[in-house]
């Protein structure tokens, strides 16, 4: 008799999964993923595709309204992603002081600084690469190389559920396209393969591919369905005695009891029709710039309120021209223009009606992106990659608001004060959600491997 063989007969397998989501649901496994008390419950993190330039959006830089049009010296050689060194350019938007905090920030995103008393600013931010894919996954994953698991893996891996009838990940994408590695971004890695983020494509005919039968499928009845999982059930049981170890199978079946539920709970957590008007004006759904983005995040409210652990939503699409994410290397007013419009309004919303109805205090809203931009122009009117310098701001869950953490040279070109990396937000994350992120490893081929490696400090400046 096989290891696997002795579990199954010992209760394991498909009643050990089943054991496991009640003992999950009564919040039994959540604790023993915990190491202190936790502050936060879950997460929402909006994910800006192309690289968010800093200087047009929350690091304000006097010396570049003074020195704009003349030749950039920052005192050494400068190495670009794709052109030469331009002429220092201001942002084409205005700044202004906002909230009791008095943080400056720009035009571009008005909407956003109006909630600058709730907001935690690291402008210090680096990246290990200036190149979108790798510097995408370091920014989800903690690592530059793909195979790593994402962070909402290992938040599902080390809390699990608070709702069975909804998974514990779930991703919102840009319904223009993927961003940089796609998919790979919310991969499950060496985790357990349940543990991957399930994509809702928010606001198409099938959000969820697969859930139901298609309208040609007249032959599938809700005996014959019955039937097939059965037999199916069998088959798994068989396949599961001869492979151990293999986790893909329980994932397989974990998914296919999701699906049952999901069938069940998604029409309803979908469906945004029977919302406030009110809400959904907050959220810009009734202008077309915003509505798409105002519907996902609309939508990741309602799936934080029925217990998903973790939402990622995210801004931009690799899908080359015209531009429509936020690499703005040939004009940065149109195209962080478009694109900045499009997310200020609904990300406000998602702070906003989060605070209102009380779920602000446990819930954690991150904003960042995967590297930031130069302050130099490329051409005459975009700007090229900058991974020396980004700005990243948490909000709710027992972060801080009104306050900003680290800094940037005058010309907002490095991080000069408290340098952080992606490292320190996730162990911060971890930490309000009650996770020592140094004990949160999984070992893999011979090593303990972590969402933070070998890195990472808990910002302890940016909590409340």
């Amino acid at each position: 008799m096989t290891r696997r063989n002795f579990l199954w007969n010992a209760g394991g397998g498909l009643g050990g999964i089943a054991l496991a989501q009640l003992m999950t649901e009564e919040g039994l496994l959540a604790q023993a993923g915990q190491h202190h008390p936790a502050k936060a419950k879950r997460v929402v993190q909006l994910f800006m595709s192309g690289a968010a330039s800093q200087c047009d959006t929350f690091d304000y830089k006097p010396l570049l309204l003074k020195r704009s049009g003349e030749a950039w010296d920052p005192g050494e050689k400068v190495e670009l992603f794709q052109s030469n060194p331009g002429l220092v350019m201001k942002s084409p938007w205005a700044w202004k002081q906002y909230g009791r905090c008095g943080r400056w920030m720009s035009g571009l995103v008005p909407h956003i600084a109006s909630c600058a008393d709730d907001i935690a600013f690291v402008h210090s931010m680096i990246s290990k690469s200036n190149v979108h894919g790798p510097a995408t996954f370091m920014q989800n994953t903690g690592f530059i190389l793909p195979g790593y698991p994402s962070a909402g893996a290992w938040v599902s891996y080390a809390l699990g559920t608070l709702n069975q009838n909804l998974p514990v990940f779930v991703v919102l994408p840009d319904p223009r396209g993927f961003a940089p590695n796609g998919p790979a971004n919310w991969s499950p890695g060496f985790l357990p393969a349940a543990h991957q983020g399930t994509m809702i494509r928010v606001g198409t005919p099938h959000p969820i591919y697969d859930l139901f039968p298609p309208e040609s499928a007249k032959f599938i009845t809700r005996e014959s369905e019955a039937e097939g999982l059965d037999l199916l059930a069998k088959l798994n049981r068989a396949h599961m005695e001869t492979r151990e170890g293999d986790s893909r199978l329980d994932a397989r079946i974990a998914s296919y009891e999701m699906a049952a539920s999901l069938q069940l709970s998604a029409p309803e957590v979908l469906d945004v029709s029977a919302e406030p008007e009110a809400t959904k004006k907050l959220y810009g759904m009734d202008r077309e710039i915003t509505a798409d983005m105002g519907r996902r995040c609309l939508t990741a409210r309602r799936l934080l309120e029925r217990g998903v652990r973790f939402v990622q939503i995210w801004s931009g699409a690799d899908n080359g021209f015209p531009r429509r994410n936020w690499d703005s290397h040939e004009d940065i007013a149109r195209d962080h223009g478009d694109m900045g419009t499009s997310m200020d309004q609904p990300v406000a919303g998602l702070i906003q009606d989060l605070k209102a109805r009380g779920l602000l205090e446990d819930t954690i809203v991150h904003w960042t992106t995967e590297f930031g931009r130069m302050p130099c122009s490329q051409g005459s009117k975009g700007r090229d990659h900058n991974p020396f310098a980004f700005t990243t701001w948490l909000a709710g869950g027992g972060i801080k608001g009104g306050v900003a953490y680290g800094a940037t040279d005058d010309w907002s070109y490095k991080a000069v004060q408290k340098p952080t990396y992606c490292y320190d937000v996730h162990a911060t994350i971890l930490h309000l959600l009650g996770i020592d992120h140094t004990r949160l490893a999984f070992r893999h081929n011979g090593i303990d491997r972590r969402l933070t490696d070998v890195h990472g400090e808990v910002i302890r400046e940016l909590l409340a």
